[in-house]
């Protein structure tokens, strides 16, 4: 009888060895599933998925438009201009850089899960982070490690927690031999203190781990006077760091991110690592795409203003967001950087149990998306306590369902003002009433 094919089962693809289907990252399925009700006429408030959601600047339009005719191969590590220009940024924020260190990928996405696939060793992330981390090490049949934040920060682990976390992985026959951080961080938007940073760099070298620091997000910090540091700084012989252009400047549809490996010897070997690996998975970034990032990557002038006219948009609508969810009996910190908040409900669970029957986080964000439209993300797709009350809201799609709203937002002093954001905190604002009373 000829082979019909695998064997469907109601939840999971059977594979070899008992692996099974991994299914969509929680942010694209939310995304898909607003995007379906939109298509059926039914209003959404998309709060869920991560997109910066503003128009792409026409200098980088033009370049890419320039570069469209590029179409044979480029280097694994990413083109000379390209590696030129990264190096040149990580340099101009205190990092001195030789483009030699710089990997680029399709989207720091990739070159992450690439990583994982270097390093071979089991991982370490702090609860809660960004979803695809723990997915992304299962998939390389790593194992993943949540280890609580440090009390009051953000996307770091609480380094006497990851001692703890190597010892007992170590117990268990395994090794941990990297951890990873977000700075700043997705899903809470807070950014991990300069102390905090020294303190996980240290737990690093007793453990002798290699640092993964995903910075993507590094330059859409609200307020210039908060404090930064990237573990690079601290232990460079030991930190890769991830960013792209993807948040900063508008183009999550681009897929390009680079890499800088870590200084000295480890970091070459790391690179060699990598490279092969990328030369099995991608061959090389698209190389029209890389060309505009190299230009961005140099930052002119038009394109830094750019990205403070954007840092401006995401800090005025994710505080406002903020604030009408503290306003509502929400906890909730204030935002610090990017579009990203972390309202917890706790206090509502005796309301939300008694009323709705709803005890955990992906309960309240399914209740929330049948009912009102709302879609948000329960704090369990990050690694948290199902029985959290958390949610990861995202406002990036709030500034307009049109190019003319979002370039309209981008040039607005107050774009909390206009009418259809300001309608969006208002319906925000009644759902949460709805919902408490």
């Amino acid at each position: 009888m000829p082979w019909a094919g695998p064997t469907l089962m109601s939840d999971s693809l059977t594979l070899p060895a008992g692996r099974r289907l991994v299914p969509v990252s929680a942010t694209l399925a939310a995304n898909e599933v607003l995007a379906t009700r939109r298509r059926a006429g039914q209003p959404v408030l998309p709060l869920a998925f991560g997109e910066s959601g503003l128009p792409v600047h026409r200098r980088l339009r033009a370049e890419l438009a320039s570069a469209s005719g590029l179409g044979a191969y480029g280097p694994v590590a990413g083109l000379p201009a390209l590696r030129e220009a990264a190096a040149g940024y990580w340099t101009r924020r205190g990092t001195p850089t030789e483009p030699s260190r710089v990997v680029a990928g399709p989207g720091s996405k990739a070159l992450l899960f690439g990583l994982l696939l270097a390093l071979g060793a089991d991982v370490a992330m702090p609860r809660p982070s960004w979803v695809s981390y723990a997915a992304q090490a299962r998939l390389t049949g790593l194992a993943p490690n949540f280890v609580p934040t440090v009390p009051g920060e953000a996307g770091i682990c609480d380094p006497a927690a990851l001692d703890e976390a190597v010892g007992a992985a170590r117990a268990a026959g395994r090794r941990i031999g990297a951890v990873l951080m977000t700075l700043p961080d997705n899903p809470t938007g807070r950014v991990a203190s300069p102390e905090a940073v020294r303190e996980l760099c240290a737990a690093a070298q007793r453990h002798d781990l290699i640092i993964v620091s995903d910075e993507i997000y590094r330059d859409l910090i609200h307020d210039s006077a908060t404090p930064f540091l990237s573990p690079a700084s601290v232990a460079p012989e030991r930190t890769v760091v991830t960013t792209a252009l993807s948040k900063s400047m508008s183009v999550g549809g681009w897929r390009l991110g680079v890499a800088r490996m870590p200084d000295g010897p480890a970091g070459q070997m790391l690179r060699d690592r990598l490279s092969g690996v990328a030369s099995e998975i991608w061959s090389a970034a698209p190389v029209p795409v890389q060309q505009a990032a190299a230009v961005a990557f140099t930052e002119p002038p038009e394109l830094a203003e750019y990205v403070s006219h954007a840092r401006r948009v995401h800090a005025a609508v994710a505080r406002a967001t903020a604030r009408v969810f503290a306003a509502a009996g929400v906890r909730v910190a204030m935002p610090q950087a990017a579009f990203y908040l972390y309202p917890d409900f706790a206090p509502w669970r005796a309301h939300l149990a008694d009323k709705y029957e709803i005890t955990t986080g992906a309960g309240l964000a399914a209740l929330l998306l049948e009912r009102y439209g709302a879609g948000t993300l329960p704090g369990s797709a990050f690694g948290d306590d199902p029985a959290a009350l958390r949610l990861r809201v995202a406002t990036g799609l709030l500034y307009g369902d049109s190019e003319g709203q979002r370039e309209t937002a981008l040039a607005a002093p107050d774009p909390v003002r206009l009418p259809w954001i300001d309608a969006a905190m208002s319906r925000l604002a009644e759902i949460l009433a709805d919902l408490g009373s």
